[in-house]
Parts: C-alpha cells; sequence; structure tokens
C-alpha cells in the first residue's frame, strides 16, 4: 500500500483495465492479469444488453481463473468492487482461508436476483464496507447480513497531492457554473437545462457549463439547439482534468436522481466551491446540510431549484459553506481511507 509496507497487496488486472496505471507501475502493487485473452478489452460495457451480454461472457470464462488465484496466491483478504458476482458465487461453493470483503461503492439496488444472492453469500462474508451512513443503515435495514459485519469506510476520492497540482492548471472560460457526471439519465441533465432556460429568461448573462460523456449527448445538444441556448451552455464533453473547472466557477450544481457518496460533490468541497444539490438519498442528503455547507433543493423541482437558485447567486454565507464543506471533503482522503480501512483488518 501507499502509506504502508506492512501489507503485500496484488491487483486483480480483470481485463486490462489497470494496464497503464501509474501507481501499478511504480511497482507498489503486485499486478496479476486475470485474462490472456486480449480481446476482453474490446467487449461493449455501455447498453444494457450489450454490459450483461459482457457480464455473463466475463462471468464463464473467469470463473476457474479466479478459484486458481485464490488457490495458488492464498491471500489473507480478498477486497471485492465493482466485479462483485463473480466472487460472491464462487464464496456460495467453495471454502477458503482467505477473507472475503465486499466494498460498495454506490447505492446497491437489490434487485431480485441480487437479494437472493447477497443473502446466500453474505452468510460466508468477512467484512462488507459502506461509502456512506445511510447505505450502511439500508443494509442492515435488510437482514440480510449480520450488523456486526457491516462498516463504515468512506471512498478514497481526494489525492491531496495530485489536486493540488492539477487545480493550477490555466482555462479558457470564467464568470460560470458547473455540473459534472455522465450524460445520462441518473444525473438529470435534462431538468438542468430546463431550468437554466428559464432563468436565462430573466438573466441572459448566466453561463452553465457541463462536463461528461454519455448516451444523452446528443438529446441535451438538440435541446440547447433548439431552445436558443448556445450563447449560455457549453457541453465541455469528457474533461481529464476538472479541477481547474471546479476552482474556477461561481459554484457548482448537482441535479442527480440517486448518487453515493456523489465523487463531484467531494471533489467540488476540496476545491472550495459552493454547492447547490438535489436533496437525493443517499449520498448528498447525508453530506450537504442546507445552509451549513451547501444548499439543497427539491429533487425535480423545477420551482424549488428557481428558488434556491437566486439564494445560492445572493447568500452572504458562501464562505462558511466553502469552509464547512471543505473539512467534510477530507474525510475522503486516500489517507483517511487507508488508516480506516488498516484498522478494520486489525480488528
Amino acid at each position: 500500500m501507499r502509506y504502508s509496507s506492512k501489507y503485500e497487496s496484488s491487483i486483480l488486472n480483470f481485463f486490462g483495465e489497470f494496464d497503464n496505471q501509474k501507481l501499478v507501475k511504480t511497482k507498489r502493487f503486485n499486478l496479476i492479469n486475470y485474462f490472456n485473452l486480449k480481446f476482453f478489452k474490446y467487449l461493449p460495457s455501455e447498453g444494457f444488453i450489450k454490459s450483461r451480454f459482457s457480464f455473463f461472457f466475463m462471468f464463464i470464462f473467469g470463473f476457474f481463473p479466479l478459484i486458481n488465484i485464490l488457490k495458488k496466491n492464498k491471500p489473507d483478504y480478498l477486497i471485492i468492487h465493482l466485479i462483485t458476482s463473480l466472487p460472491l458465487v464462487i464464496l456460495i461453493f467453495f471454502n477458503f482461508k482467505t477473507k472475503f470483503i465486499l466494498r460498495i461503492s454506490g447505492y446497491p439496488k437489490l434487485h431480485f436476483f441480487r437479494r437472493l444472492l447477497w443473502r446466500i453469500a453474505l452468510k460466508k462474508i468477512y467484512m462488507i464496507t459502506c461509502p456512506t451512513l445511510n447505505t450502511l443503515n439500508y443494509i442492515k435495514q435488510q437482514n440480510i447480513v449480520k450488523d456486526s459485519k457491516i462498516k463504515l469506510l468512506y471512498d478514497p476520492i481526494i489525492n491531496i497531492r495530485e489536486i493540488n497540482k492539477k487545480k493550477t492548471e490555466k482555462i479558457e472560460f470564467s464568470n460560470y457554473f458547473l455540473a459534472v457526471g455522465r450524460l445520462t439519465k441518473q444525473k438529470n441533465f435534462k431538468f438542468l437545462l430546463e431550468a437554466f432556460r428559464d432563468l436565462i429568461k430573466h438573466d441572459n448573462q448566466l453561463k452553465l457549463l457541463i462536463a461528461g460523456e454519455g448516451e444523452e449527448k446528443k438529446e441535451l445538444n438538440d435541446f440547447i439547439k433548439r431552445n436558443d441556448l448556445s450563447n449560455n451552455v457549453i457541453l465541455l464533453g469528457y474533461i481529464d482534468n476538472i479541477y481547474p473547472y471546479f476552482k474556477n466557477s461561481k459554484g457548482f450544481i448537482l441535479t442527480s436522481l440517486w448518487e453515493d457518496p456523489g465523487f463531484v460533490l467531494i471533489e467540488a468541497s476540496y476545491c472550495r466551491v459552493p454547492i447547490l444539490s438535489s436533496n437525493v438519498w443517499p449520498g448528498p442528503v447525508e453530506l450537504i446540510k442546507n445552509n451549513f455547507n451547501g444548499l439543497l433543493f427539491d429533487i425535480d423541482d423545477n420551482k424549488d431549484f428557481q428558488k434556491k437558485f437566486g439564494q445560492f447567486k445572493t447568500s452572504k454565507d458562501k464562505n462558511k459553506w466553502i469552509f464547512n464543506s471543505f473539512v467534510l471533503a477530507k474525510k475522503f482522503t486516500t489517507f483517511n481511507h487507508y488508516r480506516t480501512l488498516d484498522k478494520l483488518l486489525e480488528f
């Protein structure tokens, strides 16, 4: 690990996602290539049917390689993250000395299959970590695993050295509000455009930048053109270094329908930007306290958004919000994540 030499850590390079990672190249981790077949990198990851096909394909071909890795390497712990069903199914049918830890990142929707799988597999799980208290309490309420196995572990979102270096980069924009995220239904950017269309009728100097790519890009672009918003709203596309955009904005706006915890909220907080967020569960409603470290508006409520945006622009409490949200962001540093995980493993 970066902060300690007492652990020997390995990363399962499932389908090439860690091939170009800087940390891997520094040899701080052992890289275990899961598949030798290069075409796994090119399996589709977007679209419901295509992504499910890719997942099924990887599940079938990954079943025995993962078993072999666990038998050969005999790790003390296996932290399961993102690709969870495969190791959980293996946990059901096999016994290992390895302790399996399920790391939840993002709100888990417990549809029938996942609930059934978790109810069976989690009987043998060593620990579950959750990124927010709301998610932790939600998992407890499901009664699918012992409460004593469920722990709070904030995500490692903030790399202090990296952000402090990157946020000084010069950008061409000024005097704007910012929204960031994939252009998907979850992020609710169509609502944001409709709200700004109404705001611009009363203040045509308003400027909104939206950073991100996704399947709704064409629909959002068409809305901008159809409503003559091209001078006020700019779709930036994917931005490799988003931090100077946070730093130089007049405020960050989140309109999501769900988030857990909401990485961009934490990044905006660390970059000392005032925040206007939907009061969405589980992450933002826990992280953003109204008029304490930002403002909350009722989810998908244009009227309330207009009202809160007016307060957001003119409030004299912005310095208080910025300070309090910056304190919150420090809970989500990579070092704090390591320190908490280290205590959990020792316990």
